[in-house]
């Protein structure tokens, strides 16, 4: 940000992320075209940090910024000449701004969260699953691409190149909500859009952070929208829904005692106490009509986060059951983080040897595979072979909390 006002970048920086995918979901509803709607948004943004600092903030920087990009796109719209033809779409200025307050006042509105409608237009046929979900992310709710690159296992220049050949296949792309089996398709991806995001906010992959809780938040808030929209839109499996929305719920239940002191907590070591239990009571009364239902990823996985909450200490949780979850997982998604997690269960059950035998079979790049190999050895009694599994960790972490975590690991053994 440039300027001199420390508050006035803060409240910038603040704006960026938590109102860039409404106010872009508002410009491309209103211009229905994605390329002019984000070039307007940070032409915005770029004018705010030139300008606040010295001018001072405005008491509603959310119209300020929408009035900056909607000047900003009539301009485009006037040099290529086609404003005449794009005046029908176009509301005048204060409709607009008003639009913006409902919109941010009534997010969850089914059918009308804005943000709802520009997820469902990155969840377009012409794009696959994957750079559907990358865009979602990177576009509604402003993961870095970096991040979005690790969570789908691909470098950082190769998934900037997806995300600019994603946005040229939408250009020109009506934001009008599709209808029938396109629909279906449409809520599926963005159900799993949805679980994405939230994993970049409950284990951020890059950065200082133990856990971003504004991201995670927005993603259970947009796993909420799909499943109060259902009945209106119906057809992604109610019941998945359901358990998508329990285990993002028990996930994110524990996200205060992930953190102390700024340094990063795993599941044994949390202070129970401070979990949510009101998210937890609420995803188990979700999960409780789904015991007899046919298996899918996300109820397993649900099931099994599960177990952790109702264990009254570490020392108590169903291993065994969890084990049993996993093998059942893997028969429907057999992944790598599957196997991880499963390995990690096994060496519960039977003892750290044979979690490492389990883990023989995983191939994950990054920096959990070795960790989770180096808490193994170490409990094993293997230090030489915990010190340079947790090297191999800290070479390829990039998250300053779990380095941070993995570094302190290491130096116990010395």
């Amino acid at each position: 940000m440039t300027g001199t006002d420390p508050a006035a970048s803060a409240r910038l920086a603040e704006l960026m992320r938590d109102e860039w995918g409404r106010l872009l979901a508002l410009l491309v509803a209103r211009f229905r075209r994605l390329d002019l709607a984000e070039d307007g948004l940070a032409d915005a943004f770029e004018a705010a940090a030139r300008t606040w600092p010295t001018d001072g903030v405005p008491s509603n920087g959310v119209a300020w910024l929408l009035t900056a990009a909607r000047r900003r796109v009539l301009d485009r719209l006037r040099s290529e000449r086609v404003l005449a033809r794009s005046m029908p779409l176009l509301e005048v200025e204060a409709g607009l701004a008003a639009r913006a307050q409902r919109v941010m006042a009534d997010a969850g509105e089914p059918l009308t969260d804005e943000r709802l409608r520009l997820v469902l237009l990155c969840a377009h046929p012409r794009l696959s699953p994957e750079a559907a979900a990358a865009l979602t992310l990177r576009l509604v709710l402003g993961v870095p691409t970096a991040d979005v690159a690790r969570l789908f296992l691909r470098s950082t220049p190769t998934m900037a190149a997806r995300l600019t050949r994603a946005r040229k296949k939408l250009a020109g792309e009506t934001f009008a909500l599709p209808r029938g089996p396109e629909l279906d398709e449409r809520l599926a991806v963005a159900a799993d859009v949805a679980y994405l995001a939230f994993t970049a906010g409950y284990a951020p992959a890059s950065g200082d952070h133990v856990v971003r809780g504004e991201l995670a938040g927005e993603a259970v808030r947009l796993v909420r929208v799909l499943r109060e929209t259902r009945p209106a839109l119906g057809v992604v499996a109610a019941d998945d829904l359901d358990a998508l929305l329990a285990l993002v719920l028990l996930q994110h239940s524990r996200r205060d005692a992930r953190v102390r002191d700024g340094a990063l907590v795993l599941l044994p070591d949390q202070d129970r106490s401070r979990w949510h239990q009101d998210e937890i009571a609420e995803a188990l009364e979700l999960l409780a009509p789904l015991a007899a239902a046919p298996p899918t990823p996300y109820l397993l996985q649900a099931l099994v986060a599960a177990e952790h909450a109702i264990a009254r200490s570490p020392g108590a949780t169903a291993w065994d059951r969890i084990l049993a979850r996993y093998d059942e997982l893997l028969t429907l998604a057999d992944t790598p983080v599957v196997r991880l997690n499963r390995a990690v269960a096994v060496a519960e059950v039977s003892g750290p040897r044979a979690g490492l035998d389990a883990l023989a079979e995983v191939a994950l790049p990054g920096h959990r595979l070795p960790a989770v190999r180096a808490e193994l050895l170490r409990r094993a009694g293997d230090d030489d072979g915990a010190r340079r599994a947790y090297d191999a960790a800290l070479a390829l972490c990039t998250n300053g909390a779990e380095h941070e975590h993995l570094r302190r690991r290491r130096a116990q053994l010395a």
